[in-house]
């Protein structure tokens, strides 16, 4: 029987984290596969823990401070699930992602054609309107759209991801040096790398809205000190201490340095900003 260890983690949305286990439990799962579910609530006050375990009482539930936010809190889901037992998949699920009947046969299946050695990754849609919100991309940052073959990303978002354990093995667990964003951007670099290719598994295989485009501290409408706020929060997705960190890993000394310095230019001016892009 082969194992799989589902990582999710989540913070006061408790309809969309039932309406998320709702899906993934009604997914069909190819014959001699297993699966279990490692969910962090990261100090939920809206009943979370509660009515997940009435309603699902084979989650195994983790409890989170509140201070955990995405990437810490899936990084402890995982070492919950590596002390439990060896699985031979790690699966991260948003729980603000509603996977398809088909998605899991179908990213199992696009595993097994890379012979488990590569990052499989499901791209979502739109429920309201169909179109593409979360995929792998480009070097350039354009979302890739599924077709009916794999297609192969330069990075990608890790709203519905599959991690085979040799590629676990060599690039190991998400970083939980950084707080919120950029840990499934770290991952992908971090494996490719080590050779290790990032997938798009063949068609639509999730429903997730996109949220928006463009984070507080870029609008100009929004006052400094609460743009401020915005940049420097653990939710913001280019805070600079974690985001430089990043930076400085993958990119080198000089374009950290570069992106510090315009991203503080878009805070303290977004309209000139905008005018530069221009």
């Amino acid at each position: 029987m082969k194992t799989i260890a589902t990582l999710i983690t989540c913070h006061n949305r408790k309809d969309k984290t039932l309406a998320c286990l709702e899906a993934l439990f009604n997914s069909s799962l190819l014959e001699g596969y297993s699966l279990e579910v490692f969910l962090v609530d990261d100090g939920s006050t809206d009943g979370t823990a509660s009515v997940v375990k009435e309603n699902y009482p084979q989650v195994n539930i983790i409890m989170g401070n509140g201070n955990l936010f995405w990437t810490r809190g899936m990084h402890k889901a995982w070492q919950t699930a590596l002390q439990n037992k060896d699985y031979d998949y790690y699966y991260w699920l948003n729980d603000d992602t509603y996977i398809f009947k088909n998605n899991l046969t179908q990213m199992l299946s696009a595993a097994d054609a890379t012979e488990h050695k590569a990052i499989i990754v499901a791209a979502s849609c739109s429920e309201l309107s169909g179109e593409l919100t979360y995929s792998g991309f480009l070097a350039t940052g354009e979302l890739i759209a599924p077709t009916d073959t794999l297609r192969q990303a330069h990075n990608f978002h890790g709203n519905c991801v599959l991690i085979p354990k040799y590629v676990y093995q060599q690039v190991g667990t998400i970083d939980p040096l950084f707080h919120h964003a950029i840990g499934d951007m770290d991952y992908g670099l971090r494996a490719a790398q080590k050779d290790i290719k990032s997938l798009i598994a063949p068609g639509f295989l999730a429903y997730c809205e996109a949220h928006d485009s463009l984070p507080q501290w870029c609008l100009a409408a929004v006052p400094l000190s609460k743009r401020i706020r915005s940049l420097y929060s653990p939710l913001g997705n280019n805070q600079p201490y974690y985001y430089s960190r990043f930076v400085l890993r993958h990119y080198g000394l000089l374009i950290t340095f570069k992106c510090l310095i315009s991203m503080h230019v878009r805070l303290f001016f977004p309209t000139l900003w905008g005018k530069l892009k221009h």
